[in-house]
């Protein structure tokens, strides 16, 4: 059974998270059984031409699958003209990149929820502070999902460089600068990892080789997709309209009574709701006043929550370990307790904490008060 979870687990590993690296993956098997020369012809081999300044010189070089091939070395001051007369018809037409030396690049990895893989470049931005010495505006970064751990998160490798030597660096390109795809960064090995650090708005879009020729094939899947529709269409079309017909005459009744009756539900439930809710729990004002109340001014909270009978409360203070007896004895809530160990920030050089609270109904206060008594008089 060891063996079978394993086996499993790596698979997952290599689809990744989601439908789409699904897809990616289908569509890469299928095009792995055409021939070779098909695969070029239809630009499903995702080959790119790589640039990186060593010297005075600038080597090119070829990525056609997993394997790098060096081209030729140019001089600094090649321009894009000059190069598109350089190259063939069969380069020609590939995306440029700037391989980043891997000296320039900082790379860590981190654990993320599944749910951040359709949004990841916008979920690292956030953690990017925390897990480097740069902020989101000040360097060039990028991730990838590496594969999924044993309890269901992503791996991801997070690259960050600098943005000051980014520039730098990219400027020493010359006029191919203004032409690039993207930015990978070079691994141990010398391939590309896999990542883009070039700034989205700097990012040259380039035409797929034999782009003619795939309009076509699309125009004519287009056109096959069309008249099949309109076939299946026609064919059904007598029988559609007749039953419409049948079904408009009696629907307009049901949906008026069926809305009338919906509005009633909402209305009556909505009413319960919030009077339930006004009878049970204290106003947020209400629990915003007492804590403001009873933190020290010392302490800032990063956020405050409230959810259903729960209040938590997360944020900095240089004595965080006694904020529980501070709130302690309110008649809004009881068991405030720490919600983890206390993590220490060396920007703020305070800790940062977690705390959680359960909220009293407005029935509960006195007796509340009569269990929590001599706390409450303590802490006064």
């Amino acid at each position: 059974m060891s063996g079978v979870r394993d086996t499993l687990q790596q698979f997952r590993a290599r689809l990744g998270p989601g439908p789409k690296s699904f897809l990616a993956w289908w569509g890469q098997a299928l095009a792995s059984c055409l021939p070779a020369r098909w695969r070029v012809l239809l630009g499903l081999t995702r080959e790119r031409l790589f640039f990186q300044r060593e010297g005075n010189e600038i080597a090119m070089s070829w990525m056609e699958g997993a394997t790098r091939r060096e081209l030729a070395r140019l001089p600094s001051t090649v321009t894009p003209d000059e190069l598109a007369a350089v190259l063939g018809s069969r380069l020609a037409g590939l995306p440029r990149w700037w391989l980043v030396p891997a000296g320039m690049t900082l790379r860590r990895r981190l654990p993320l929820p599944a749910a951040a893989a359709d949004r990841l470049r916008d979920v690292v931005r956030f953690e990017l502070d925390r897990q480097t010495p740069f902020t989101a505006q000040d360097a060039c970064f990028d991730a990838r999902v590496v594969g999924v751990r044993e309890d269901g998160q992503l791996d991801v490798e997070l690259a960050v460089v600098p943005k000051p030597a980014f520039d730098t660096a990219l400027a020493q390109l010359g006029a191919l600068a203004r032409v690039l795809a993207g930015a990978d960064v070079e691994d141990a090995a010398g391939l590309p990892a896999g990542v883009n650090l070039l700034p989205e708005n700097v990012r040259t879009a380039s035409l797929a080789p034999n782009r003619g020729l795939h309009l076509a094939l699309a125009a004519v899947a287009v056109v096959a997709l069309v008249l099949g529709a309109w076939l299946v269409l026609d064919n059904r079309r007598a029988a559609a309209d007749a039953f419409a017909t049948q079904v408009e005459s009696r629907a307009d009744e049901a949906r008026r009574v069926a809305a009338g009756r919906q509005q009633l539900v909402d209305l009556v439930a909505g009413i319960t709701t919030l009077n339930t809710t006004s009878a049970r729990r204290p106003t947020a004002l209400e629990v915003m006043a007492d804590v403001t109340q009873r933190l020290p001014d010392n302490t800032y909270l990063e956020k405050l929550a409230i959810e259903g009978d729960r209040l938590t409360l997360i944020g900095f203070s240089p004595e965080a370990s006694g904020l529980v007896a501070r709130l302690q004895g309110s008649k809004l809530w009881r068991n405030p307790a720490l919600s983890g160990a206390l993590q220490p920030d060396p920007r703020t050089r305070m800790d940062r904490f977690t705390l959680t609270a359960e909220l009293l109904g407005k029935q509960e206060p006195a007796a509340a008060g009569a269990n929590g008594g001599p706390n409450a008089a303590g802490n006064d």
